[in-house]
């Protein structure tokens, strides 16, 4: 049996004093891909913003593990150096950081915290271009500013490429699928399908079915108003397309 990468148990949480998340739990072992869906204002982004340990959400309660450490005790840099990967429902642009720069110095703070070595230019340009050329994406993305004038397909695409050079242990993907064009999402799934692995796992959340068309789910969650109240297979998400949430939410 696949060793639990992420443990969530009666998890809490809120915002300015709502409570949001009302105690949810959920396992995801190596190898897993899960799917969260859920109507608006269920607590998807809520409970990807807390994992990722963004700032303004209070965690009232439950505990969250995290490749055996205390997930909620890391600040969100610690977070990032253990290998938890975040990409955005909508990715911040950083004009005038070079996304070469940005990519290799987050590498090298992942690998120092491994008590590897870092990369010197070369190495990490050898690494980019198998990267690139495994995603089927143009270099000129290279050369731009991080996400700065990029479409919403070119931001989520530049996401999957930095989840390929970074390798994290853990991805969450929140709402990834969010105004992409047919083409985009295709290109973004395939990034996605391609970097799983058996020592990593992904948690992708997602208001729609037609995402989970593209990334193959082994187990499917639904969150409404903050618990997890159904689990099941790709099937279920099939099924949620077909009848919406509502005979969830009157069952």
């Amino acid at each position: 049996m696949s060793k639990p990468i992420l443990e969530i148990k009666n998890l809490s949480a809120g915002v300015e004093g709502k409570q949001i998340l009302k105690g949810v739990n959920l396992t995801v072992s190596a190898g897993e891909v899960h799917a969260v869906m859920g109507p608006n204002g269920s607590g998807k982004s809520t409970l990807a913003a807390v994992l990722a340990g963004r700032d303004g959400y209070d965690v009232t309660g439950g505990e969250v593990i995290y490749n055996g450490h205390d997930l909620l005790d890391l600040d969100p840099e610690e977070r990032a150096r253990e290998g938890l990967f975040l990409a955005f429902q909508y990715p911040v642009e950083i004009p005038g950081v070079n996304s070469t720069y940005f990519l290799k110095a987050a590498l090298n703070e992942i690998r120092k915290a491994k008590g590897e070595s870092e990369l010197d230019a070369m190495e990490f340009l050898t690494l980019v271009k198998e990267r690139m050329k495994l995603l089927e994406l143009n270099d000129d993305l290279l050369k731009r500013s991080v996400n700065e004038g990029f479409s919403g397909g070119e931001k989520k695409r530049a996401e999957i490429f930095q989840m390929a050079v970074l390798e994290p242990k853990l991805a969450i993907l929140d709402e990834t699928d969010s105004g992409l064009d047919i083409d985009a999402l295709k290109i973004v799934s395939s990034g996605v399908n391609k970097l799983k692995r058996a020592d990593n796992a992904q948690l992708v959340i997602t208001h729609y079915q037609r995402l989970l068309n593209y990334i193959v789910p082994d187990f499917v969650h639904v969150l409404v108003d903050g618990k997890i109240v159904r689990t099941g297979g790709k099937d279920l998400a099939l099924e949620l397309e077909a009848k919406g949430y509502d005979w969830i939410l009157k069952g």
